[in-house]
C-alpha cells in the first residue's frame, strides 16, 4: 500500500506542549483500519530550518476499527536538539493542510493470549497505551494503568479517565509510581503481560523493577519513540555483490553503503518510515532487528533489514555478516 493522502480535519491544543490532531482523508471515507498500539508515520517536509525531509512516526490514540480519522497526540520537542523536527512541523500545522503518510504499523499490540495486562506510562507515552485501553474496553479484558506525569501536563486524561472507569492510577512523582510498580508486578496472575512507553530511562526503570520481580522478557513490551540512542554495535562485515567491506562501530550500515557509493533509498534515519528496506542472501549470520517498522514475522524470517538502524548479529564460528542484495 502506498503513503496516505490526508487533510488536517481538527487541532487541540488544550494540553500545554501537547498538540492533539485530527487527520482525515480530504473527500472522507473509511481509513485503513490498525491494531491497537499502531503509530502513524508522517512525512515531514524539507524547509523552515530542515535540510531535508523527515519521517516522523506518531502513535494513533482514536478507535482502529473502520476509522473514518486518525487521531494522534505530539508533544513539542525534537529529539535532534533543535526546533526544526518533525514535532515542531506538527505545531505549525493549521486546519485544512495536507499530510501525507505510511498507512498504520504496529509492533507494539496487546497480546491475545495474555490474561490480564499492566500498563505503565509516563508524559507522552501514555499514547500507544490509550488505545490498548480502548481495545480492553471493547472486549472486556483486565487491565490496569499506571500513568506518570506532570501536574497539568497529563495528555488524554480524558480518555484514560472514561476507559478506566476512572480506577487509573495517576502519578506526579517518579519514585511513588515506582512504588505502586513494585507491588502490582509482586500480585499480578499467572499470564499477564506488561506494556510501557515514555522517556527511554523511564522504561529501563520499569524493565529493570520487572525483571528484580522474577518477570521473563517474553511478558514485557516496550515501545520507543524514537531509535536515537541506539548501542553503536560492533563491527560486522557486509557483501554487496563481489564487494565486501565493514561496517565501523557507531557507522550504520546506511552510511558504510552511502561511503563505498551506494545509493540506498532513505528518508527517516530512524528506523519508522521502512524506506531503506534491505533484502538479504543467504550468506547473512543474523540481524540484530532495531527499527520500529518492520512486523514480527518480517523479524523471524531473517531476509531482510532496515539499513539505518539494523546491524549484524555476533556470529559463534567468525565474523558477523550481512549479505546484501540491490
Amino acid at each position: 500500500m502506498g503513503r496516505l493522502r490526508l487533510v488536517v480535519a481538527g487541532i487541540d491544543d488544550t494540553v500545554p506542549a501537547v498538540r492533539r490532531l485530527v487527520l482525515a482523508a480530504p473527500q472522507g471515507g473509511e481509513l485503513p483500519s490498525y491494531t491497537p498500539g499502531s503509530h502513524l508515520v508522517l512525512d515531514v517536509p524539507a524547509g523552515s530550518g530542515r535540510e531535508r525531509a523527515l519521517a516522523n512516526a506518531y502513535s494513533l490514540v482514536g478507535e482502529g476499527l473502520h476509522p473514518s480519522r486518525y487521531e494522534i497526540a505530539v508533544l513539542l520537542c525534537d529529539p535532534h536538539g533543535g526546533a526544526a523536527g518533525g514535532s515542531a512541523w506538527v505545531h505549525t500545522l493549521r486546519t485544512g493542510d495536507p499530510v501525507t503518510a505510511m498507512p498504520p504499523r504496529s509492533s507494539f499490540a496487546p497480546v491475545q493470549a495474555a490474561t490480564r495486562h499492566l500498563l505503565v506510562a509516563a508524559g507522552i507515552g501514555i499514547t500507544p497505551l490509550v488505545s490498548h485501553l480502548r481495545f480492553h474496553a471493547r472486549w472486556g479484558r483486565e487491565a490496569e494503568l499506571l500513568y506518570l506525569h506532570r501536574a497539568g501536563r497529563g495528555a488524554l486524561l480524558d480518555e484514560v479517565a472514561e476507559l478506566t472507569g476512572g480506577v487509573a492510577s495517576p502519578f506526579h512523582d517518579r519514585a511513588d509510581l515506582l512504588s505502586r510498580l513494585r507491588e502490582r508486578l509482586l500480585d499480578q496472575p499467572i499470564g499477564t503481560h506488561l506494556y510501557t512507553c515514555g522517556p527511554t530511562g523511564f522504561m529501563d526503570l520499569v524493565v529493570s523493577e520487572a525483571q528484580e520481580a522474577g518477570w521473563p522478557a517474553s511478558r514485557i513490551h516496550l515501545e520507543h519513540f524514537g531509535l536515537d540512542d541506539l548501542d553503536p554495535g560492533e563491527p560486522f562485515d557486509v557483501t554487496v555483490g563481489e564487494r565486501r567491506f565493514e561496517v565501523a562501530s557507531g557507522v550504520s550500515l546506511l552510511e558504510a553503503m552511502e561511503q563505498q557509493g551506494y545509493a540506498v533509498p532513505n528518508l527517516c534515519r530512524q528506523g519508522v518510515c521502512g524506506e531503506c528496506r534491505l533484502d538479504l542472501g543467504p550468506a547473512t549470520t543474523g540481524v540484530w532487528h532495531r527499527d520500529l517498522y518492520l512486523t514480527d514475522d518480517d523479524k523471524a524470517a531473517g531476509d531482510c533489514a532496515m539499513a539505518c538502524v539494523s546491524r549484524a548479529l555476533p556470529a559463534a564460528d567468525g565474523r558477523s555478516h550481512l549479505e546484501v542484495s540491490l
